[in-house]
């Protein structure tokens, strides 16, 4: 059995965003994407563009690994 990591970007977008006491929409038109998007990254549902990441960050000012983060998880597979 051989043990893969997997790799989960995480996000701290709704924190950053309570901070600066922005709505999901203000943050949007502030970065140009949708309000969808935003909602998207912050449910995990969707990891950003490397570019979009950035973005994020640089808009609070923050560096990338503030806001994103990785989260390591062991999986196991079996071998065929």
């Amino acid at each position: 059995m051989k043990t893969k990591t997997v790799l989960q970007i995480e996000s701290k977008v709704h924190v950053c965003r309570a901070e600066r006491r922005l709505s999901q929409q203000e943050l949007a038109d502030a970065i140009g994407v949708t309000r969808a998007t935003i909602n998207a990254i912050e449910g995990g549902g969707y990891n950003p563009s490397l570019e979009l990441a950035f973005r994020i960050a640089r808009h609070f000012g923050k560096p990338l690994e503030d806001v994103f983060f990785v989260q390591e998880t062991p999986n196991q597979e079996s071998q065929s």
